[in-house]
């Protein structure tokens, strides 16, 4: 609980003016920076008390006597505060010389405890759907805007660490992100290990040998064993080949037992997606400096992804599996994801390094230009009255959903600090707009 009131104070919601306990008013400039270690809440503080501007720490309890409970009577480090901030005021307190520390009772409507127990429930999924339609709609374009710019600053990010683990290798980079993108989510782990364990230049070597190639990819993914499929000369022969290729490089395959198939169908399967990647790696891995020279040219960006799987795999699912109707090639919605979580933040890291606007801003461009994704966080949010009308947006309802619904910190989404302030009767056009938690 003392942390809601930490969260009330560093907010504001109960308002820019207060009344000490002894009757004097108190007007808070500035609630200051919350501190996550040992000492008093908030450091820097500023409040205007009796027409005087005081600075200092701010320390926050549910009850005054909890100052004698946390020992803060005997330890020096308290003597600095210029208020102290309660749910309930049942006693005074003092510094260790005696002087009187400033006090304040936060009293709060019971609507508003009612919502934060609402907020705050074990319920999983959406908790405030139901009053997303008593929100502005520049409110809700404001918060999903930033939270899209959280979501590939986040993906970036992620780029540039593995960038820097690469030895800023961007084709490297990129084919570990476009191989952990083919995972399609339920096998993105175990695809991003795969290509962590193969060095391009071994897969360059053989670039010109798309069975060689594949053997690489098949044998470092643990799907090789020559005492299976005894009567496939194909899957004979990559085994073959990867026992070669594995003691030339010093190669060991990933542990067994990691790829998922479980709701999976047949024509996504892992075995097809990785005879994908390998088709990427003929003729040598060059996505990087493709993507780069297509800016934000949308067909050439999908002409990138679209290899089409001949021999063994044009009509196989997985190995001894046979496929009468399948598609050699990836769906429209299957590269569309691919452009969303390769090359856009890809292009965003690239220019983030580079210091170069231009080229983060095409990241950006080709998110607001490509679809929306259709799935079922998207269409839980649209039962709530927020479509996904591009990528951009959809890409901001999945983070929403993941980084703040699923991790239970509605206090620090704007949805719910707007319902936590209209509960408190504070609202007004800063809080919606404004508030930064």
């Amino acid at each position: 609980m003392e942390k809601l009131y930490q969260y009330l104070w560093k907010s504001r919601m109960f308002g820019r003016k207060l009344h000490e306990c002894g009757g004097s008013e108190i007007e808070v400039l500035d609630p200051g920076r919350l501190n996550t270690d040992s000492g008093p809440d908030f450091f820097n503080s500023k409040i205007i008390m009796d027409g005087i501007e005081w600075a200092g720490n701010v320390e926050i309890h549910v009850k005054a006597s909890d100052w004698h409970r946390h020992g803060h009577h005997a330890d020096p480090a308290y003597d600095g505060i210029i208020l102290h901030v309660v749910g309930v005021s049942d006693c005074r307190i003092h510094r260790s010389d005696g002087s009187l520390i400033p006090q304040v009772e936060i009293t709060m409507p019971e609507d508003f405890f009612r919502t934060f127990s609402s907020l705050s429930s074990e319920i999983s999924g959406i908790r405030c759907g139901e009053s997303l339609s008593g929100i502005h709609s520049l409110s809700i374009t404001d918060w999903l805007e930033t939270l899209a710019v959280e979501r590939i600053q986040a993906k970036a990010q992620r780029v540039i660490d593995l960038n820097s683990a690469t030895g800023n290798d961007w084709e490297q980079t990129c084919f570990i992100i476009f191989a952990r993108a083919l995972g399609f989510g339920l096998n993105g782990d175990p695809f991003e290990m795969l290509a962590r364990s193969l060095p391009l230049k071994y897969l360059h070597h053989h670039s010109d040998n798309p069975l060689q190639l594949q053997a690489l990819l098949f044998g470092q993914a643990a799907m090789l064993d020559s005492s299976l499929h005894i009567f496939d000369e194909y899957y004979q022969f990559l085994c073959r080949e990867y026992y070669f290729l594995a003691r030339k490089y010093g190669l060991r395959p990933m542990r067994q037992g990691l790829w998922k198939y479980a709701r999976t169908r047949p024509q996504n399967f892992p075995h097809r997606r990785i005879a994908y990647l390998s088709k990427a790696c003929e003729g040598g891995f060059s996505l990087f400096s493709e993507i780069v020279s297509c800016g934000r040219n949308a067909e050439k960006l999908r002409e990138l992804f679209h290899w089409r799987l001949d021999g063994y795999w044009h009509n196989h699912f997985s190995f001894d599996m046979e496929a009468r109707c399948a598609s050699d090639s990836l769906s429209d919605t299957s590269v569309t994801l691919l452009i969303i979580n390769v090359v856009a933040p890809l292009l965003y890291a690239f220019g983030a390094i580079r210091g170069d606007v231009d080229i983060s801003e095409k990241g950006q461009s080709i998110l607001e230009n490509l679809p929306g994704e259709n799935n079922g966080v998207t269409r839980q949010w649209e039962t709530y009255g927020l479509k996904a009308e591009n990528a951009w947006r959809s890409q901001a309802l999945l983070h929403l959903k993941k980084e703040y619904c699923d991790a239970r910190k509605c206090l620090y989404c704007r949805f719910g600090n707007n319902m936590l302030r209209k509960a408190a009767g504070t609202e007004d056009s800063w809080s919606l707009l404004h508030y930064n938690p």
